[in-house]
């Protein structure tokens, strides 16, 4: 961009739902930069985002919403990210920075690679969000201290990536450079495999508890009555986005894969242990676990 000051910036965040709306808020609550343009495919939620200040101008149409945006930050699910990707480049200006907030990068920046020159892409990634999703769960605190990833391409210059740190600034969080492959390692060990423990954890407990209503047999569906808060917590992830989860799974198969299979290992590490009768061992595994979860969350 001609200006690389950010407050001066006409930025254009294309998707207004929970991830898009709040970065809106952030912004425009901070004053952060010169104007706000929002593009969403419904204009009920362009009219909610001006009714909320979210957003100066809104569009549905991509094409216009981009046209004079200094910086684009394609805030939908990783494979839509990637298609309008293939469609911005003859859509925005020379010098246009162009940004996403996937929550997988490898694809995502594969495809920004192919962009034309005149666009300086930068994926990113923060590290935040909820089990709900769309503008009405939109919040301005969302971003606050929160990790949010940068992976500069290959191309992208130092002023691109300071216009990423001065955006991330603006919302209250904290920069953190990765390269796109070791981001997606990362996050399959910290965020998807999560994910998929939660699914198993539900499903389990529903194979093993049955449904309520159903006719008593070997299951117990009493046990969905006495399910409390520690149940809840360990769970709450499976009940998001399914769509949105697909597409990151799909485009990050391989890290998530072999996270999955280590949890098996160490899920097979305790059936072992409860077989065999061995409690030192299972001692041992749960103190370690409890010593490194008390060493992260202190």
């Amino acid at each position: 961009m001609a200006d690389p000051d950010f407050a001066n910036a006409r930025v254009t965040i294309v998707g207004l739902g929970l991830m898009g709306g709040s970065l809106a808020a952030a912004l425009s609550i901070n004053h952060a930069c010169g104007s706000i343009v929002g593009v969403a495919r419904r204009r009920s939620t362009l009219a909610t985002a001006r009714a909320l200040r979210f957003i100066d101008e809104g569009t549905t149409d991509l094409a216009e919403g981009v046209s004079a945006a200094d910086l684009v930050i394609v805030c939908t699910p990783v494979n839509d990210i990637i298609e309008k990707l293939g469609a911005l480049g003859p859509l925005v200006k020379p010098g246009c920075v162009v940004m996403d907030v996937g929550s997988t990068k490898s694809a995502i920046c594969a495809a920004m690679e192919t962009m034309p020159e005149h666009v300086q892409p930068l994926g990113a990634h923060p590290m935040c969000g909820k089990e709900t999703s769309g503008l009405t769960m939109a919040e301005p605190s969302l971003y606050q201290d929160k990790i949010f990833v940068l992976t500069p391409l290959p191309r992208t210059s130092e002023r691109t990536v300071a216009l990423g740190h001065a955006l991330i600034a603006a919302v209250g969080a904290r920069p953190l450079v990765l390269d796109p492959a070791r981001h997606d390692r990362l996050v399959a060990i910290i965020s998807h495999l999560p994910y998929l423990m939660a699914v198993a954890l539900v499903n389990a407990a529903d194979s093993l508890a049955g449904r309520p209503g159903e006719r008593p047999s070997a299951k117990d569906p009493l046990a969905w009555t006495m399910a409390a808060s520690g149940f809840r917590d360990t769970s709450r992830v499976a009940g998001g986005s399914i769509p949105m989860m697909m597409d990151i799974l799909v485009t990050n198969r391989e890290p998530v894969l072999h996270s999955l299979i280590e949890a098996r290992e160490q899920i097979d590490r305790l059936v072992d242990c409860l077989e065999a009768a061995d409690f030192e061992a299972l001692e041992a595994l749960l103190q370690a676990a409890r010593h490194r979860r008390t060493e992260v969350f202190r």
